[in-house]
């Protein structure tokens, strides 16, 4: 186990506060105090057993020695007695080592099953805010890396620790038993090898820490050229791509190496300075025998105790390192639950049937509350209305729906649906009521029945049916082999984007919800399928409040009311004909579109 978590792709060896790590870590496990304590007195047990079988072993060798320098019979009956009680204690030994593995084994899978529910819960229950400064490798590498870390030394490290102590304990004292002479100059070459070890360690410590920040640029970089390589091969940027791995790598392989190196010399000089120690307890020992301080059978059990020392300490030393790394996992996983949730008020109106009148009421946004994008932004509209939404990039087209959906918290102002304070409706309940298809599509591997079901749970096949022949997705379905049993890959990149943004369209139209949100849900399909979804569209909105973002303007000259918004604000309001009739911004944005189409 020595070692075990090394390479793992924690940001940092060190926690910044260790004590509130531990802490945290140790509340979190305090259900499992009782088999703590059990798996604790084992491992002392099973440590003091080890640990008295030299001193017998000594005892053995010294009357075997006694009788060959005497020229008395051995003691068969002493030394079978010796070997008969050594054989119980390696035996009881073995049963408490099992126990003590098996015990913490399942305390550790427990912990990290707990963890990882924990924080699977925490990820739906923060707030997109958070999730917009984030990377999500580091999130990823939260509930995977820094889990696995704290699993394996709480598995191993606690019953080693135990044993470490109480074995350097036990053996020190043995050792001043069987001679101070003796002990002293173990000591003092002991405290020489731990210096030079803990020297080496400072020195390698450094390019450890500069191999796990390539190992998280080049895990991000690996991500980065999968999830695009479709784009890398269209620009010729292949070159570029290898280039950019080959530096972070040789990058990664120096720090490693250099690692390595230092870390290599630990094992050969603590070997060189013990064997020192060896000769030392050799000389020294054979002088004690020789005046009769000591008996010969006490230098084979002195020797053995300082083995025990030796491998202990440095085992230690893993250990020591093993815990730094959990203490780290540990806090970078309680700062991740400890995050702040989404809010909700303490009593939620639970909204049903609703009709869909919707108000924004002197609404104010930001995502950052020191630059706000959305500046007194008020609208009234009725139930069963289709709203289009138009205007540049960055005028806060999506950013109104996204607080229509309560994804972010209003600065100040209100939003009503059926002059009801959405901040008095429970996200879930509210986002129930409302159907959302995005201009990035999002499908999960699995098949295409299982990804409409998304949208009901309970759908009928005949319900299903209805949905996608409604989005024009029907006939594509039934090209493929099994059609609605088509398992979907990973990247779902075994259909096309236009494909995949059909089945979205249709699993907001299986969920029927009141209020229709379509953030450019027509941008990756072809003019025709287009057109197809339009006719299906006016079934789907009918007696349905709608909100359509559109680039392409053509897309919604049909629409109740057109919203124009430029830097936050509306600056025109009506509909289509109305707007061109203004010859205001709609009327040259229109233009403008129209003939760039044309060109």
């Amino acid at each position: 186990m020595k070692g075990k978590n090394r390479g793992k792709n924690i940001s940092s060896d060190k926690a910044k506060n260790a004590k509130k790590a531990f802490k945290e870590l140790l509340n979190y496990s305090k259900k499992y105090k009782g088999r703590f304590i059990i798996v604790i007195l084992f491992s002392i047990l099973s440590t003091l057993f080890t640990i008295t079988a030299p001193l017998y072993l000594g005892k053995a060798t010294t009357s075997l020695y006694t009788s060959f320098t005497t020229n008395n019979n051995i003691d068969y009956k002493y030394i079978g007695a010796i070997i008969i009680f050594l054989l119980a204690i390696y035996i009881l030994s073995s049963i408490f080592t099992y126990l003590q593995s098996f015990i913490m084994a399942g305390v550790s899978k427990n912990i990290i099953h707990n963890l990882r529910k924990d924080m699977s819960e925490k990820i739906n229950k923060l707030p997109l805010k958070y999730y917009d400064n984030k990377e999500k490798g580091d999130i990823l590498s939260k509930v995977t890396n820094d889990i696995e870390v704290i699993g394996d030394t709480i598995s191993n490290g606690i019953v080693e620790i135990v044993t470490a102590v109480v074995s350097i304990l036990s053996v020190v004292i043995i050792m001043f038993y069987i001679s101070i002479s003796l002990t002293i100059a173990s000591i003092v070459t002991l405290i020489l090898s731990f210096g030079l070890v803990f020297y080496i360690m400072s020195k390698s410590q450094k390019f450890y820490e500069k191999r796990r920040k390539h190992l998280g640029e080049l895990d991000g970089h690996i991500e980065e050229v999968y999830s695009g390589h479709n784009i890398i091969k269209a620009y010729n940027q292949e070159e570029n791509v290898i280039n950019k791995f080959k530096k972070i790598n040789n990058d990664m392989y120096s720090s490693s190496w250099k690692g390595q190196f230092f870390s290599s010399l630990m094992m050969p000089i603590t070997s060189f300075v013990g064997n020192i120690g060896y000769v030392l307890i050799c000389i020294l020992g054979g002088y004690l025998v020789v005046i009769k301080r000591i008996n010969i059978g006490d230098i084979v059990a002195f020797i053995q105790y300082i083995n025990i020392f030796n491998r202990q300490a440095g085992q230690s030393a893993s250990i020591f390192g093993d815990i730094q790394m959990m203490l780290a996992a540990s806090e970078r996983i309680f700062e991740f639950i400890n995050e702040e949730e989404e809010k909700e008020k303490d009593k939620l109106i639970e909204i049903k049937d609703i009709k869909g009148n919707i108000t924004f009421d002197h609404v104010h946004f930001g995502y950052n509350k020191n630059k706000v994008i959305i500046k007194d932004f008020n609208i009234k509209i009725k139930a069963g209305q289709k709203i289009a939404i138009v205007g540049p990039t960055g005028a806060g087209k999506t950013t109104i729906v996204n607080l229509l959906m309560r994804f972010y918290e209003l600065n100040s102002g209100k939003i009503l649906i059926d002059n009801i304070d959405i901040s008095n409706i429970s996200k879930s309940n509210l986002r129930k009521n409302i159907g959302m298809v995005l201009q990035d599509t999002w499908l999960f591997n699995g098949t295409i029945k299982e990804n409409l079901l998304y949208g009901k749970v309970d759908a009928t096949d005949e319900e299903i049916l209805i949905a996608t022949k409604a989005a024009c997705a029907n006939d594509f379905i039934e090209t493929l082999p099994n059609d609605y049993d088509f398992i979907l890959d990973e990247e779902t990149s075994n259909i096309s984007e236009g494909q995949k943004q059909l089945l979205t369209i249709a699993r907001a139209m299986l969920a029927n919800p009141k209020i229709l949100i379509l953030d450019e849900a027509t941008s990756s399909v072809d003019t025709r399928t287009e057109v197809l979804i339009q006719e299906g569209m006016k079934n789907l909105m009918k007696d349905k409040t709608s909100f359509i973002i559109a680039h392409r303007l053509s897309t919604i000259r049909d629409a109740d009311l057109i919203l124009v918004m430029d830097s936050g604000n509306i600056v025109e309001t009506g509909n289509h004909k109305e707007l061109l009739n203004k010859k205001g911004y709609y009327y040259n944005l229109y233009n403008s579109q129209f003939e760039a189409e044309e060109n």
